[in-house]
């Protein structure tokens, strides 16, 4: 009996209202599997229960139909974004979800006294200029070293400049003109390589070089060789760039998007320019249900793309093809926005240009990824092979722990399905209360945190590999010794061999303890060493994440008795933490708020 046997189309619509809302379809388990919007509920929910349904898809979802849900809003705009937080939470198996939703980063000038320049992610809370949004992380890195080599303004933290004596090694190396430490550069010539940079994150290169230009010669004239060679360094510098930066025009504010649909997968290319400068671009992997319409698929990421967050709506958007909802959607975005946005279909001049080479890039990554692939399901055939596996594996998770000396021990999980890495669901434990240095005992905990129950919840992968030896993997076989559920993973040890060198691993297989044997260049190897390397650069990242919180934690705020206006206190009148650790007992019981037996205190833990 199919899902929909189950649902009451006839009684649901009979008290269904007309106006505009959302709607949610539920399975026989109760998971989401589509979400809707429409301007007339009734209208729009009715004709999925029509006798003559040409799409396969909406066949295909009917059956599956257990129970439906509806929210009413009071107009199109609330519906739409209402669809794409239900989407967004949900990720509906019949529904087109863009996996990528992240924020995108920009380049953060801050309003100092000596401004800051440095990588910003998120909410724009601080008082500052921020230039971008960049299409990746590496672009805003790549950006800010570029900009070292011309523009001595500081990067380094807050923190970092209020404590400075004396120049570091930026300065040195002609990175910085250390505004931290009097007698090195004026705040008038601070603020002029401020407003050069500003210039040159705003795409005004020839103005910038032209600036540049007229003060080396001023330079010159007065004698000054020393500033007017400092001028032609940047000069040099900045026409390197402009050689570099190949894709410009005249547009100034602008995002292109290509497409590229076929075999069941498809691929957006964003273009981003800003301030007439091409930014970079991005490809993007929507997971689609089967039997979808290109146009419809266009559209959903659109909407989840621009309603994700934090994202920045251009006033011109390049699209590949038009699709059904375009003038609605234009308005969403316009009120989203707080000003007109328009999409263009890219039919002149420098759009076009923008446009094909939007759509060629996606044609390229799609080409590439659907070759990944094909690769990566030939390493699980022949991993499936290896391990005499009559089943294909779905999921597999692999373990690993990090540590320095026994410190700060943090286990990595990461999950690999028939795609590869799903990094969305890699998570770290941070493990305590174990002997320092440890691995078994951290195993063991991140083992029993991980897989608490065998609910629906848990995830169970086919195979779990284990980064170690025998004594690493038999903690995974303690663990599901007593696993009250018949489906338990395929535990996997993975041993590094005496030279730890790739393609020596030995694998060794719980219970018997036997090893597997594959040769040194089988695909199913490869697959398992790109599982156990990620294991082990995520665990390193945690770790590393971990230590430099305990970095950044005050040695204060292990005290009792000493909250933040006290530790403020101290160190204000200590000259910070180095001051109070010279400090003596009667010196600390001085700071206001600081009683004789707290200044005790205070002192035996900064001593002990």
């Amino acid at each position: 009996m199919s899902d929909q046997a189950l649902f009451d189309s006839e009684a649901f619509l009979k008290n269904l209202t007309s106006k505009p809302g959302v709607y949610r379809m539920y399975n026989i388990r109760d998971e989401v599997i589509y979400v809707g919007k429409a301007k007339n509920l009734k209208k729009r929910v009715s004709s999925y229960f029509r006798k003559n349904v040409d799409s396969v898809k909406t066949q295909s979802l009917v059956t599956h139909i257990a129970k439906m849900d509806v929210t009413v809003v009071s107009s199109e705009t609330e519906a739409f974004i209402l669809e794409n937080n239900f989407i967004k939470k949900y990720r509906p198996r019949y529904n087109v979800v863009l996996r990528d939703d992240k924020s995108y980063p920009f380049i953060f000038l801050s309003d100092h006294e000596h401004p800051r320049l440095s990588f910003h992610r998120g909410t724009k809370k601080l008082k500052g200029t921020y230039f971008g949004p960049y299409p990746s992380a590496w672009a805003v890195r790549e950006s800010l070293r570029s900009m070292q080599r011309i523009f001595p303004i500081r990067q380094c933290e807050d923190s970092y400049y209020r404590a400075r004596s004396r120049p570091c090694l930026q300065y040195q190396m002609k990175r910085c003109s250390a505004p931290c430490v009097e007698g090195y550069v004026s705040n008038e010539e601070y603020t002029e390589q401020v407003n050069l940079a500003t210039l040159f994150l705003r795409g005004k290169n020839s103005q910038v070089i032209s600036s540049l230009v007229e003060k080396m010669e001023r330079a010159s004239e007065a004698l000054n060789f020393e500033a007017a060679a400092r001028y032609r360094d940047q000069i040099s510098a900045l026409r390197r760039i402009q050689e570099q930066q190949f894709v410009s025009g005249d547009q100034e504010e602008m995002d292109v998007f290509g497409f590229a649909f076929r075999n069941g997968l498809v691929c957006v290319q964003g273009l981003f320019i800003r301030d007439s400068q091409l930014l970079g671009s991005k490809s993007f992997f929507p997971k689609i249900p089967k039997n979808i319409e290109a146009e419809t698929v266009f559209q959903s990421f659109i909407l989840q793309f621009y309603l994700a967050g934090n994202k920045t709506i251009p006033k011109q958007i390049i699209i590949p093809i038009k699709f059904p909802e375009m003038a609605d959607i234009e308005k969403v975005l316009s009120t989203e926005a707080g000003y007109r946005v328009r999409f263009y279909e890219g039919a002149r001049d420098e759009k076009r240009q923008y446009l094909q080479l939007a759509n060629k890039n996606a044609d390229n990554a799609l080409e590439t990824q659907q070759n990944q692939q094909k690769s990566m399901f030939a390493r699980f055939v022949d991993l499936e092979r290896a391990i005499e596996r009559d089943t294909p594996i779905s999921r597999m998770e692999c373990f690993d722990i990090s540590h320095t000396s026994g410190q700060q021990t943090v286990a990595s999980c990461v999950v690999f399905n028939r795609d590869g890495p799903l990094k969305s669901e890699y998570r770290t434990f941070n493990i305590d209360g174990i002997t320092g240095g440890d691995d078994y005992a951290a195993m063991a905990q991140a083992l029993k945190r991980r897989y608490k129950s065998p609910n629906a919840d848990a995830k169970i992968p086919d195979i779990l590999f284990i980064d170690g030896g025998k004594g690493q993997l038999s903690q995974a076989e303690v663990h599901f010794e007593d696993w009250p559920d018949d489906k338990k993973p395929t535990l996997i040890g993975v041993a590094k061999g005496s030279s730890r060198k790739a393609g020596l691993e030995t694998l060794i297989r719980a219970g018997s303890y036997e090893t597997i044997p594959m040769e040194s260049d089988a695909p199913g190897l490869h697959l398992i060493q790109h599982i156990r390397d990620e294991s082990h650069r995520f665990a390193i990242s945690g770790h590393r994440n971990r230590r430099q919180k305990v970095k950044k934690t005050s040695t204060l705020e292990g005290i009792a008795g000493v909250g933040p206006k006290k530790r403020q206190a101290l160190l204000k009148y200590s000259g910070g933490l180095q001051g109070l650790k010279n400090a003596s007992k009667q010196e600390i019981s001085r700071v206001p708020g600081i009683s004789d037996e707290l200044a005790d205190i205070i002192y035996d833990h900064l001593h002990s």
